[in-house]
């Protein structure tokens, strides 16, 4: 009984990641062991570190409390204490594939290459364990001046299509490495075939070539990247700097520099949607070994950042070098912490530094201007947008954004021309875009101009997006805008079914019941839109409704459809 107790403490105490942040230890085991689990699940780490922790002390033979407590040190970057504790992690499992991986790195940094392999060996139990596995032991061997023995554990890649470009681009690192210029060059030539719009493959591919003496191949590597539409400060400044810069160092100096580019490329692949803790596992381990950390940090930063570790995040791109031609990506991503932290002022500084350094930085501009607008800022989001539009070339198509943003903006701003002439355009570039057709067809309903036109825009949104709830929505208020509440029941309901936890999609129904005479149902979806936490500035006109029913001059809000922030950042993203 008193488990269940301490169990149900746990839940109700450590529910959200803030609610730890001053908890303190408990005095019992179960007490330690049920709040460890429960912040390791959430990955609130801290925490997740004290509690494991001191239920370790108390149970010191536990061998799922070591793993635990293991897998947190490594997630938060202390490979020290992770290190000390993988021994009896391995006792508890023998096949921790972390735990051999970072005991095998010990021995790699110090040189012990037979050691580090037969750890690097033990792990490789899964494909995506033979991956990690055969390229580390291949670099063990270069690290031994072993080419053809490095090879060879790179054939056993040969088992998976997907592993092709792996094993080509490290066959080529650790050829050039190794001084064999006829197998790297083969080798890289195979990597790009396999890899032409991979940055790393390009970097390294374009280093060796110059390095070579080779500049105008390197330079056409370095064009060809670009004109696929991906723009890169690192491959712009080679290219700028290619006909005067001196011979570059080895893109990989050493073999724990391989082992390092090894950890990144597996971190820098991983979905975080899906595999979070593992992402996060191996950008860390990647940071302990990596010669090119800024890269590194960028992508563990933004890892932290999307498991709303945001702090942390933070902390890893405060890392990056002020000289780093990634400073002003760093500085951009900050911000975008802190406006999630709801810290917007702070954001709107640090991008406003960006500026100061770089004027013509479209990234930090468009994420000024987001942020203006999810702050009510309109005025100064239109001026933002437009001043990136001033960057942009001219009927640029990924500009469709900006238009659409800005225009977003104006509708705000109660500035009906310049939005609809923005939004216009922005359908033009993105031909017929659903999001925009919506917008701009609810506005007009809104307004009562162009209803044909304007019913036509929302009627194509959803056919382009049928299982949209929002633009759902959108088709079924026009309909009760228009007093049509036949049709607007069919499309509100389906926009229920689709998004059935958003309030004032519930509240549109409710209002469109009331109008076709369903009157029982619509207080109960009003109350379903109650029960669904509105806005605060909501609640009140909701709750008027349930008492006195909807009154003769219908003023439920419309969806605000407007996109976060994030979609802003950057616009040659989708």
């Amino acid at each position: 009984m008193r488990c269940f107790a301490l169990s149900l403490l746990a839940i109700s105490l450590f529910s959200t990641t803030s609610a730890f942040s001053d908890a303190p230890e408990f005095h019992t085991l179960a007490g330690n062991f049920l709040a460890s689990r429960t912040a390791s699940r959430l990955l609130d780490l801290g925490p997740a570190a004290d509690f494991t922790s001191a239920a370790l002390k108390q149970d010191q033979g536990n061998g799922i409390l070591a793993e635990r407590l293991f897998q947190v040190y490594v997630m938060k970057g202390d490979l020290a204490k992770a290190e000390n504790l993988a021994p009896q992690v391995i006792k508890f499992n023998s096949q921790q594939r972390t735990a051999r991986i970072v005991l095998g790195l010990k021995e790699f940094r110090a040189r012990r290459y037979t050691e580090a392999r037969s750890d690097f060996k033990e792990a490789a139990y899964t494909p995506f364990g033979v991956l990690t596995s055969a390229l580390l032991s291949a670099w063990s061997y270069a690290g031994e001046g072993s080419m053809n023995a490095a090879l060879h554990e790179l054939d056993k890649l040969d088992g998976q299509d997907a592993f092709a470009n792996y094993k080509a681009f490290h066959t080529a690192l650790i050829a050039d490495y190794l001084a064999s210029s006829v197998r790297a060059d083969a080798a890289y030539k195979k990597a790009y075939e396999l890899a032409p719009t991979s940055l790393r493959v390009v970097q390294g591919y374009g280093n060796y070539l110059e390095r070579q003496g080779r500049k105008a191949d390197a330079e056409k590597i370095y064009r060809a990247y670009l004109a696929g539409g991906a723009s890169n400060l690192f491959i712009q400044s080679a290219l700028d700097n290619l006909a005067t810069a001196a011979k570059p160092a080895a893109f990989v100096a050493n073999p724990l520099a391989g082992a390092g580019e090894v950890l990144f490329s597996v971190a820098s692949s991983l979905n975080v949607d899906q595999s979070a803790d593992a992402a996060l596992i191996y950008a860390q381990l990647a940071l302990s070994v990596a010669n090119d950390k800024p890269f590194v940090l960028t992508t563990l930063g933004g890892v932290q950042s999307s498991l709303k570790q945001y702090d942390e995040s933070n902390a890893s791109f405060e890392q990056i070098p002020q000289t780093s031609l990634l400073r002003n990506y760093a500085d951009t991503e900050i911000a975008m912490n802190l406006q999630r932290m709801e810290k917007n002022a702070d954001a709107i500084s640090r991008l406003k530094e960006v500026m100061k350094r770089d004027p013509k930085n479209t990234d930090a501009l468009v994420t000024l201007a987001g942020i203006y607008r999810v702050d009510n800022q309109f005025s100064e989001a239109v001026a933002a947008y437009t001043q990136v539009l001033g960057l942009l070339p001219p009927d640029d198509a990924s500009s469709w954004r900006i238009y659409n943003y800005r225009g977003i903006a104006y509708d705000h701003l109660k500035q009906f021309d310049k939005s609809e002439m923005d939004f216009r355009k922005a359908l033009v570039l993105s031909k017929d875009d659903p999001s925009v057709l919506n917008y701009l067809g609810y506005s007009m309903i809104d307004r009562g101009i162009n209803l044909d036109e304007a019913l036509g825009m929302v009627k194509k949104a959803v056919s382009l997006k049928p299982n949209d709830g929002y633009i759902t929505d959108s088709l079924g208020w026009a309909y009760f805008t228009l007093r049509d509440y036949e049709q607007a029941v069919t499309y509100c309901e389906r926009a229920v079914d689709l998004i059935p936890s958003d309030p004032i999609i519930a509240e549109h129904l409710g209002d469109v019941y009331w109008k076709a005479g369903r009157k029982l149902e619509a207080g109960f979806q009003w109350q379903h839109a109650l029960d669904n936490h509105p806005d605060t500035a909501d609640v009140a006109r909701i709750q008027a409704k349930l008492k006195d029913g909807l009154p003769e001059a219908v003023e439920a809000k419309p969806l605000d459809k407007t996109a976060p922030v994030d979609d802003a950042a950057k616009p040659t993203n989708g």
